[in-house]
Parts: C-alpha cells; structure tokens; sequence
C-alpha cells in the first residue's frame, strides 16, 4: 500500500484486533476533541488588612505669624489674673502677669523693675517707655525741651509699641513689667492709655520715694535723663496725686532695690487676690 509522501502514517495494526484510531488522524470519530483535566486553581489569599492612616501634622498655613517654624499666638488684650482659693496664697513670683510701675524721674522704677525680672521664677520681660522713646534718633522730642504736639504724639507712639509688646510677651506665656512717669491729672499721659493698649489685667504700682531721695538719685544721672531740681520737684509734687486714687503705693525712700523688689511682690500678690479698681 503506497502513502502519499509528506502525509503521516497510520499507527501499526495489534495483534487479534482492529486498528486503534487517534485523534487528528483520517478516520478518527468525529466531535470536539477533549483537552487533558487542568489542575485546580488554588483560591486566591484573602486581601490584607487595611490599617488606618498614619496622621500628619497639619501644615502650618500660609501666612500665619511665624518665628522659625514655631506658631506665634497673636497678642490680645491681658485680663485681670484669675484670683486663686481663698486657702491658697497667691505667689506672684510664679504667676504671668503685666506690671505697670510708676512714679518720678529718680523713683528708681527701671532698676526695680529690672531687678523683679531677673530674679522671678517665670520668664519674664522689662519694658522702659523711656527706652522705647529714645528709639527715635533723628528728630527725637526732648521732653525736657518743653512738652508740646510733637513730644506727646511720640510719648502716645511709644506708649503704644511698649502695649503692644507687652501683650505679645503676655500670648506667648512671658509676664511683662513696664515703667513709665505717668500723672494722675493728665489724660495724655494717664492710665487709660495703658489700659486700652496692654488690657484690663495690668496691674498698677505707685514708687514714691521722698523728695529728698528723689533729688539725690536724679543728680547721679546723667544726659537727657537728668533733670534741674526744680523740674524733679515739680514732678514730685504731682505724682503725690496717685495718694487716695486706690493704687497701691510703696515709699521706698528707706529701701534698697532687693527689699523694694520683695515688697512688690507682697503688694502684687494683695492685687491678685483683689485687682484694684483703676
């Protein structure tokens, strides 16, 4: 029997039977060929746990009133300190708190209240009006020179700024003593200035000193912060207005800077208890 050549040949006949037919081949059965069983698809692991989030913190927005990278709460007005339990002695060395201190040329309210701010137990900030005023360089206007519009409009100027930082100092968790020469018959130069601009939570302090200590420490002074003995006295002598006003006062003629600093704290701790009314 030929074959075509190139075609397969037919699979070899078995003894005692018929010819086996394979699929693909002439003569096969006819229908679908059956494809060999596929192994089972493994089920596919469950999905894993999702965890939540990790939180980040939120960006500091655009614009905010930044130092570094550290938020700065903005200064507002200071209230009046929470006054304690009536059991608990209130300790003003350790409490935040804006101080105004005032009194005469030669009173001694920048070295008090320099001294109170080194030696509290809480940061705690020294502000001279007078410094503040000296700021101006050119053009400065020399009280002493004789007190008119321009002297008074850079007194509110500087009155303001020394506010202004205080309240800052204040937001930010740092007390405040200010100093500044005021008058109890003059609005210019009142305490309703400060008021408005620190907050109703400043507390006011009277140094008055005797004239005659007085006159003595204003004549170890020197440039435009010395003034003539007249000028001291004049001063003096309204200053003894604060008397009857309600304002706790401190005659510290016999006092050294240390002791008038701890009778400060002795009289600012009656005035948390019981903030005076001004």
């Amino acid at each position: 029997m030929q074959h075509a050549v190139g075609s397969p040949l037919p699979p070899p006949h078995q003894p005692g039977g018929a010819p086996q037919q394979q699929p693909g081949y002439l003569g096969a059965p006819s229908g679908p060929v059956q494809s060999a069983p596929q192994p089972p698809v493994p089920p596919a692991p469950p999905p894993a746990p999702q965890h939540a989030p990790v939180p980040q913190h939120a960006p500091v927005a655009q614009g905010a009133d930044t130092t570094g990278h550290v938020p700065l709460p903005p200064g507002g007005p200071v209230p009046m300190p929470s006054a304690p339990p009536a059991l608990i002695v209130p300790d003003p060395a350790a409490t935040t708190l804006a101080v105004l201190l005032i009194g005469p040329a030669g009173a001694g309210k920048t070295s008090v209240a320099k001294f109170w701010a080194d030696h509290r137990r809480v940061p705690t900030a020294h502000v001279s009006l007078d410094d503040v005023r000296e700021w101006v360089r050119s053009g400065f206007a020399d009280p002493q020179s004789g007190w008119n519009d321009h002297s008074e409009a850079q007194y509110r100027l500087a009155r303001r700024t020394c506010g202004f930082a205080a309240r800052n100092f204040l937001a930010n968790g740092i007390s405040c003593i200010l100093d500044d020469a005021i008058f109890p018959d003059r609005p210019a130069v009142g305490l309703g200035g400060w008021k408005r601009h620190v907050g109703p939570g400043l507390l006011p302090v009277v140094l008055l000193p005797g004239l005659e200590v007085v006159l003595e420490r204003n004549a170890e002074r020197s440039g435009n912060r010395r003034l003539t003995d007249e000028e001291v006295a004049r001063i003096h002598g309204r200053m003894a207005g604060w008397y009857g006003s309600g304002l706790p006062i401190i005659d510290n003629s016999q006092l050294d800077v240390p002791t008038t600093a701890r009778v400060l704290d002795d009289v600012l701790a009656r005035a948390i208890a019981s903030p005076p009314k001004w």
